[in-house]
């Protein structure tokens, strides 16, 4: 292999783990357990994986790219958890199974997808943050229960 076609993968990695870092950052800044590491590592995971299947002779690259879905998902699976009837770790998980996608993506030089696809994670992520956010979700809540409150006298 060449040095050009070797550096040019060192900068696929680099922003693939920077992609996953600023959406980690934001996870990291709330006190999330994933952060920016996690997110990072996922991103340049999956880059690499990309990387490797789409430069081996004969390599089905669709397998690779099926294979970093499942695994990732399998991770994220880890990540969820039940307490007390509430579910916990939805978020980081599909946010993990996202970040995944735009390592994959800069793997086979998707390199404005991948871009915009952290953008947007990180717009969806910060929204929650946004002063009244959470009025409307309560909002939502009392609405829910007031409607069950009427059912059940019925």
């Amino acid at each position: 292999m060449d040095w050009e076609l070797e550096f040019m993968f060192a900068v696929r990695a680099v922003l693939a783990a920077g992609l996953g870092g600023f959406i980690g950052w934001e996870r990291e800044w709330h006190g999330r357990e994933a952060g920016i590491r996690t997110y990072a590592s996922v991103a340049l995971g999956a880059c690499v994986f990309a990387l490797i299947s789409s430069h081996i002779p004969g390599a089905d690259q669709s397998r690779m790219a099926a294979n970093i879905v499942t695994g990732v998902g399998f991770l994220g699976g880890g990540i969820i958890l039940r307490e007390k009837g509430r579910t916990l770790g939805l978020t980081t998980a599909a946010t993990v199974w996202a970040t995944a996608a735009v390592g994959t993506a800069i793997g086979f030089g998707m390199y404005l997808l991948a871009v915009l696809t952290s953008v947007i994670v990180f717009g969806v992520l910060a929204s929650h943050h946004i002063p009244g956010w959470k009025n409307l979700s309560k909002t939502k809540c009392e609405d829910v229960a007031e409607v069950d409150s009427l059912a059940n006298d019925e």
